[in-house]
């Protein structure tokens, strides 16, 4: 049975486990904490990323002789296969743990409960579902992968204070402060992909990297472009060596297989869709667990209405644009009675809300 202090180290647990937070797709974030029979943590670790030791092999190796009798805090099931490393079972089995505490079961279906029951087999006492939805909320992106077969898409928005996103159509506009943008850029880092529409890439011609902080793994950049209006001379192209950049168009034939070429010839990959739903599919294949949608309002409208959007970062600035502007979304399709967990904090001038959507697909 767990108690008190065991909470304590999954606490402990979890804390490393973000540690790997944009380091570790396709892999999970994970956290172990090896506890001697006398209360006292003799090693601990986190996963660093995929292809690198997992979680449990970092907290043993510290532990060494001292894991004997010990009990082992994990975030995550730990693995009984063999993919980039070794199965985690087998190490735990060595080292002469007799327990393991864990937060939740692993989703891949490699795994799924067979790793405790390998342990159990051989009389390690397993306890699972300790802090289970704090663990799973850290692995939100591992767990839609693998149980709905599509990255978490995250939609983020600078509107004024009448919910407007430019001046006018096709005007590049300037919203939130630079205290929201350094924000904006720390979500980047984060996730595995960013996004825009077609009209958003020609109006604003962006290149959708990350600055005023650190990145340790290449950022996917991509454009939903139905007509490839995408130009091959975009300042997005000429930034690959911060990661691919995915043109994701209907038919290539339809929009012109001479407009696909030249996107090809600049670098890009062109990939085709039939719907939104086929094309985050598609983009596994980047290893894309995240995605973050960054306009316009037309695709984020779309992938709202198709049952897409995961989570809401929404930043208000304090300015009125008026009606002649280019309005966000609908009221009718952003109802917000279908947000939860809503928080709200101050940028600069700007209020920042985030809020998870109730999936309805």
């Amino acid at each position: 049975m767990v108690g008190r202090d065991d909470t304590e180290m999954m606490r402990r647990a979890l804390f490393h486990a973000a540690r790997g937070l944009g380091r570790t797709t396709p892999n999970p974030m994970v956290g172990a904490v090896v506890v001697s029979t006398e209360g006292v943590v003799v090693g601990q670790g986190f996963h660093e990323g995929a292809g690198t030791p997992h979680a449990e092999i970092h907290a043993l190796d510290a532990a060494g002789e001292q894991a004997r009798g010990a009990t082992l805090y994990v975030t995550l099931e730990p693995c009984c296969h063999t993919g980039r490393t070794g199965p985690c079972t087998r190490r735990i089995l060595a080292s002469g743990v007799v327990r393991v505490v864990a937060a939740m079961e692993d989703p891949d279906p490699r795994v799924s409960g067979r790793g405790f029951a390998e342990l159990r087999a051989q009389g390690i006492l397993v306890e699972a579902g300790l802090l289970h939805d704090e663990a799973r909320r850290l692995n939100e992106s591992f767990c839609m992968v693998r149980e709905r077969g599509r990255p978490f898409v995250v939609i983020k928005a600078a509107t004024s204070l009448d919910a407007r996103v430019a001046r006018a159509p096709g005007v590049r506009t300037v919203i939130s402060s630079p205290a929201a943008n350094r924000k904006t850029h720390g979500l980047r880092a984060t996730v595995d992909a960013v996004a825009v529409g077609s009209e958003t890439a020609r109006v604003d011609d962006p290149v959708l990297t990350v600055r005023e902080c650190q990145r340790l793994r290449p950022l996917a950049r991509v454009v939903f472009d139905r007509r490839l209006r995408t130009s091959p001379t975009a300042r997005l192209l000429s930034t690959l060596a911060h990661g691919p950049v995915i043109i994701v168009t209907s038919s290539r034939r339809a929009a012109g297989e001479g407009r696909a070429a030249a996107l090809e010839a600049a670098g890009a990959t062109v990939l085709e869709a039939d719907s939104l739903a086929e094309a985050l599919r598609g983009l596994l294949a980047w290893e894309v667990s995240t995605l973050l949608v960054e306009g316009g309002p037309q695709l984020q409208a779309a992938l709202w209405q198709a049952g897409l959007v995961d989570r809401l970062h929404l930043v208000i600035a304090p300015d009125v644009i008026g009606a002649g502007g280019v309005q966000w979304l609908d009221a009718a399709i952003v109802t917000r009675g279908s947000w939860s967990r809503v928080s709200a904090e101050p940028r600069g001038p700007d209020i920042w809300i985030e809020a998870d959507v109730h999936r309805n697909s």
